[in-house]
């Protein structure tokens, strides 16, 4: 009798078990959602705000601190403060419009990625067009624009698109549980170490082995010239042909790491830099700027989730 009585209560505290983790893991996507929602609708309120007072007032209103931007023409990173309130940008800088065809955001809804087609309204009609990819974070209740890069496409890309939460749902499903994510050890360095080792795996394992190893099953990468490549495998395969068509010889890549931040949940940071060869006067350098989102997953190991090359 006490043994039957025994496995009735170890039953009893299995079922609980999975009625309390089954209960708390639907409140952290009822949560993940709203942060997604509450990004998504800055996102597109952005892009309204800059058709309505021009690019130039948009950014100013919602640029954060220390926020940077890559220009292709302007080499790597360079501060975006100092870019839109230069003189000159406000007498060339072109209209943009945009819209967000995929957002990702951190469980504390403080760190979050929008991406989506993107056209420059150029004066003389020949209008330009490529992807623009923005990093976001939430300061005191206030979403801010840290950083965007633009990735150009030789060709019309449409603004008919919506972002859609069953997009990045498998993203969140490879990333680590909420507890795993604060252990002792998972930091900022933590994460700085991963993208070294990652510049430095392209040069080991060349470019598409090295996403394999280091990208998540359902990463996503921005290059010029193409659709964004989503899926390990074909991901993989299109980042190893971009960077074997631009660097030609067995020229080592460098990797400068320039800045990032890790979200207050830790689960999800980004980095961003430089990449380049060093050529000598008969072959040509490769030089591209980079931005990449990370995931922390269940292995306990940084994963890349987006990718971004921008050459310059």
């Amino acid at each position: 009798m006490g043994l039957v009585l025994k496995k009735i209560n170890a039953i009893k505290i299995t079922i609980l078990l999975m009625l309390v983790l089954g209960s708390s893991a639907y409140g952290q996507e009822i949560g993940q959602y709203q942060h997604w929602l509450d990004l998504t609708a800055i996102d597109q309120g952005f892009a309204d705000r800059s058709a309505e007072i021009g690019r130039t007032g948009a950014f100013l209103e919602i640029l954060g601190e220390d926020s940077i931007v890559f220009r292709s023409n302007r080499g790597g990173p360079i501060d975006a403060m100092e870019l839109y309130t230069s003189e000159s940008f406000q007498r060339e800088a072109n209209e943009i419009n945009w819209k967000a065809h995929y957002v990702d955001v951190s469980r504390d809804g403080d760190l979050g990625l929008s991406a989506g087609p993107l056209t420059v309204i150029n004066e003389d009609g020949e209008n330009g067009f490529g992807h623009l990819i923005s990093i976001w974070r939430k300061k005191v209740a206030k979403w801010e624009l840290m950083a965007d890069i633009v990735v150009n496409i030789p060709g019309f890309l449409s603004l008919d698109v919506e972002a859609n939460f069953d997009d990045t749902l498998p993203v969140l499903e490879e990333t680590a549980h909420p507890v795993m994510a604060m252990i002792e050890g998972n930091t900022q360095q933590s994460l700085i170490d991963a993208d070294l080792l990652f510049g430095r795996s392209i040069n080991f394992r060349g470019g598409q082995r090295a996403l394999l190893r280091w990208g998540m099953e359902n990463v996503r990468v921005y290059l010029p010239g193409m659709a964004p490549a989503v899926g390990a495998n074909y991901a993989s395969s299109v980042y190893g042909t971009f960077l074997d068509n631009q660097l030609f010889t067995i020229n080592e890549i460098s990797l400068n790491y320039v800045g990032g931040y890790i979200s207050t949940s830790k689960e999800m940071g980004y980095t961003y830099g430089t990449m380049a060869t060093i050529a000598d006067e008969s072959e040509q350098a490769f030089e591209a700027s980079y931005m990449r989102l990370w995931r922390l997953t269940p292995s306990n190991e940084w994963k890349i989730a987006v990718e971004v090359l921008s050459p310059f």
